[in-house]
């Protein structure tokens, strides 16, 4: 690993070294930030890095045995963000999955935060949004379908491990999902998501809080 206040090391993994070779342009000018000591169209995760970030082309079948092989977080950069490719990603162990959509400093960011030990989801805003049949209450801050049914569960005092099973999702994913959405919505605790969900038509005012698994 690097010094802490130094950039990020970053490997870009891709099956095609003209993909990697663009990704590469689009972190250049944050050089400071953000180091590119690898470029690599190999599957066989790279080595002595902080962070891998792999272009995935919506399918993320083989990204398990990826991740496990992998001696860094390893970050899925795709064009896809269907809930259940996002879903699965987590799962499998990816330490963040960050849609093409987002601009070069959020992908930065998203970086420099997985280096720093978080797990990261940051989709494109314009992929968030709903067709208008598929409504749910705070798609308009920019909510997930999935982020606004765990914030709903979260309302009706259900812990990690219940929304975990509810969903068939793990614990880390759970989490993953809740600290996103408290940043959608502009709090930082479970107590204050809550406060916000009542607000928000997620739960009667009898709503419970559970403070203690921010």
């Amino acid at each position: 690993m690097t010094d802490p206040a130094g950039p990020v090391r970053v490997a870009l993994v891709n099956d095609h070294m003209l993909v990697v070779k663009g990704l590469a342009a689009m972190l250049a000018p944050f050089h400071e930030r953000v180091r590119l000591v690898e470029l690599d169209s190999r599957r066989a995760p790279p080595k002595d890095v902080d962070v891998v970030l792999k272009d995935a082309f919506g399918m993320v079948d083989d990204l398990r045995e990826f991740v496990a092989a992998a001696t860094s977080p390893v970050v899925v950069f795709a064009l896809t963000t269907d809930r259940r490719a996002v879903d699965a990603a987590l799962e499998a162990g990816a330490a963040g999955y960050v849609s093409k959509g987002v601009s070069s400093p959020t992908l930065v960011t998203a970086l420099e935060r997985v280096h720093a030990g978080e797990r990261v989801l940051e989709l494109n805003p314009g992929d968030r949004l709903p067709n208008p049949e598929q409504d749910w209450p705070g798609h308009v801050v920019g909510l997930s379908n999935r982020e606004a049914e765990v914030l709903s569960m979260i309302c009706r005092g259900m812990s990690n491990p219940q929304i975990a099973e509810a969903l068939y999702l793990g614990i880390n994913t759970i989490k993953t999902y809740a600290r996103t959405l408290y940043r959608a919505i502009g709090v930082t605790n479970r107590a204050q998501a809550v406060v916000w969900g009542v607000r928000h038509g997620f739960a009667p005012r009898a709503a419970r809080i559970r403070p203690d698994e921010d």
